[in-house]
């Protein structure tokens, strides 16, 4: 099921102009929140970063706490969901005003325990680590992820591992990735370009308060092959066990399934009185 659509906090039927920026060319930008019990979880650093994707892309946005009444109301009335919210630049056609859209709505969505099988995918569009104008910024372009899905069923698995052309692991299409070696949980940089993921850093920051180390870095693909437990990160996925990527294959180990436990007892955490 899916809530009302709310366009610029106003209900509609969802129908936006063909002459909009996000259909002519993918401008915009995009969140997507869970929802827990009615309560969208990271709802302030999802903000945040929509304001930073904006601010990259040039789109100014409506009041903030405008659009965080419009996700916490589309939250209210479905309960455990998703809360999507898209940013339109408005009409790309020369002569018609640019009137950004901000859209919001929710749908329900089924848990998917996993495990996840992953292929790597070369992406020679991933920027990996060099800056650019729209650097950080989650925007509506994601063919070249979706296309790197399609490959990877294509060849029997569930998603894919993007990687660099010379095999520097990246993230997943719409996922962060981690990995566990002697103990040590390793994760690829935000230096290299890849999205700052809501969930990863709530996971990082778990995982560092149960004192499991941490380590950022650059490493080739190869490097897995010495993992013994790998893990997806993401507002759907949550805290997720990756059992293959190519040939290799991977069990459920103790971290993650330690931090999947800490990451669901905090999405059901109920704000203190007053906060």
């Amino acid at each position: 099921m899916i809530s009302q659509v709310l366009i610029n906090g106003e209900a509609s039927d969802g129908r936006i102009p063909v002459t909009d920026s996000s259909v002519l060319r993918g401008d915009g930008c995009f969140e997507v929140l869970k929802a827990y019990d009615g309560r969208p979880f990271g709802l302030d650093a999802h903000l945040d970063r929509l304001e930073a994707s904006a601010s990259r892309l040039e789109i100014d946005l409506p009041d903030r706490g405008d659009i965080s009444s419009w996700i916490t109301r589309t939250a209210e009335s479905l309960g455990d969901c998703a809360v999507r919210v898209v940013v339109t630049r408005g009409s790309s056609v020369p002569g018609e005003d640019e009137l950004p859209q901000v859209i919001v709505f929710g749908h329900e969505w089924a848990g998917d325990p996993g495990p996840v099988r992953l292929f790597p995918v070369e992406a020679p569009w991933h920027a990996a680590g060099v800056e650019w104008d729209l650097a950080g910024a989650k925007i509506l372009s994601y063919a070249p992820n979706l296309a790197a899905t399609r490959r990877a069923r294509k060849e029997g698995f569930e998603d894919a591992l993007l990687v660099t052309t010379d095999s520097r692991v990246l993230e997943g299409p719409t996922f962060s990735i981690a990995w566990v070696i002697e103990d040590v949980m390793e994760t690829p940089t935000l230096d290299l370009g890849i999205l700052d993921s809501i969930t990863r850093r709530v996971v990082l920051e778990a995982a560092r308060g149960l004192d499991i180390e941490v380590s950022e870095g650059s490493w080739a693909l190869d490097r897995l092959a010495e993992a013994v437990e790998v893990m997806a990160l993401s507002t759907i996925r949550e805290v997720q066990s990756v059992s293959q990527i190519g040939e290799e294959s991977f069990p459920r180990g103790p971290i993650t399934a330690r931090l999947a436990s800490v990451f669901e007892a905090l999405t059901r955490q109920r704000p203190k009185p007053g906060n």
